[in-house]
């Protein structure tokens, strides 16, 4: 896998022929799941194949090498080492397998921001109620980020977490993750990054972050396939955090009374996997390096910004994404028409888009009363001419 072909620029026309979806669908629903070049497909059906012709112990162990590499790549990817990477079956696992990995009791706290994501957050509320642990959520600065003085001021002795969403689901935020890792690393506090949605549209370096922990997953816009996750883990905090659970491969039972964890992140992982999602992972890795992050990030930026701008010039259309430099996702409303039924009108015309909804955002959608959302999630197949038919179609939806 270290040898990945060099691609130009940004050939968007190579891009859709690589893409066997964009033949099918015009897929602004990257956010949820992007559409899977060929390579990446390739390599998962290709271990699938290999699995049902020799097994799947015998294919694992014939294709170590490449299941090895792929924690190469994904070390590649956001710039640290293979033995900080555990890979797991979703972005939700990774986290959780992190937050309920930090030692919490009665009084200490956790900041986060507004945008947090729901299944996180939801979290942050279990264990609050079994330790007493407290949720404190930082306010947003003018420009709908979260506040990094805000942060600051917040920071004590009582402070035992920052967990913080990266790109929320419901929007174009992109929070100033490296800022919030300036504040933690003077404060001495664990840093939590959920990176689900950034990871794979724009560039990530952990060291430059200054994060502690970062999770991701497969099937967003780094183009892997569903059910794929990782987890990066800072070698220095790694004997800070205890794995929720563990198993034969997490540990090694040394004693009858004893058992010993891996010495490398890969003790958040099970020793059960799916090995094909897993290579068709290092593949999506591998596929993103060789466009480059830098292209990718300034290609999507560019088509969000596009999208946005015509969908505000549709009467009645009202585009609602926060922060200084909006990403990919572009939400928005249709005066009068549900979101849902925006999004089943387009999906008639073969559009795929997604909606977001209130319930779910609650501290970040209910304080702006804002209704479901339609999302629109760009990647860099996606050309001009489809955002120009989005846009036309949600203009007939009116």
């Amino acid at each position: 896998m270290s040898d990945r072909p060099s691609l130009p620029p940004f050939d968007v026309a190579r891009a859709r022929r690589e893409t066997p979806g964009c033949a099918h669908v015009v897929h602004f629903n990257n956010a949820g799941a992007a559409l899977m070049p060929q390579g990446v497909l390739d390599a998962v059906m290709g271990h699938l194949q290999l699995e049902a012709r020799m097994g799947g112990y015998e294919a694992a162990e014939q294709q170590s090498g490449v299941i090895d590499g792929v924690y190469q790549s994904l070390a590649t990817l956001i710039g640290c080492a293979t033995d900080e990477i555990a890979v797991v079956e979703n972005a939700t696992r990774a986290w959780d397998m992190a937050f309920y990995g930090v030692p919490l009791r009665a009084g200490d706290r956790i900041l986060t921001g507004a945008a947090e994501y729901v299944s996180n957050y939801l979290a942050m509320l279990q264990v609050a109620q079994r330790t007493g642990a407290e949720i404190v959520v930082v306010p947003n600065d003018e420009s709908g980020q979260v506040s990094v003085d805000a942060l600051a001021d917040r920071i004590d002795g009582r402070v035992k977490l920052i967990a913080l969403t990266h790109v929320p689901t419901n929007g174009g935020l992109v929070n100033p993750a490296a800022a919030v890792g300036k504040v933690a690393r003077a404060a001495g506090v664990l840093y939590l990054l959920d990176a689900c949605q950034s990871v794979g549209q724009m560039p990530i370096d952990v060291t430059a972050i200054g994060c502690d922990l970062l999770t991701s997953t497969g099937r967003k816009f780094l183009r892997g396939p569903r059910g794929t996750g990782f987890l990066y883990v800072r070698r220095g905090v790694l004997e800070q955090l205890t794995p929720p659970f563990i198993d034969v491969h997490a540990a090694r039972w040394v004693a009858r009374d004893r058992y010993e964890l891996r010495a490398d992140a890969r003790r958040f992982e099970n020793w059960e996997t799916n090995y094909a999602g897993k290579v068709g992972l290092g593949a999506a890795a591998e596929y993103a390096l060789a466009w480059g992050l830098d292209a990718i990030q300034a290609r999507v930026t560019g088509l969000a910004r596009e999208l946005r701008t015509n969908l505000a010039n549709v009467p009645g259309v009202g585009v609602h994404d926060l922060g200084r430099e909006p990403c990919a996702i572009v939400t928005f409303t249709v005066a009068g028409v549900p979101a849902d039924d925006v999004r089943a009108a387009l999906s008639a015309q073969a559009i795929n888009v997604s909606t977001s909804t209130a319930p779910n955002n609650r501290l970040d959608m209910e304080p702006r009363g804002l209704p479901d959302l339609v999302r629109a999630s760009v990647h860099y197949y996606n050309d001009e001419e489809e955002v120009v038919r989005l846009v036309r179609a949600v203009r007939g939806s009116i």
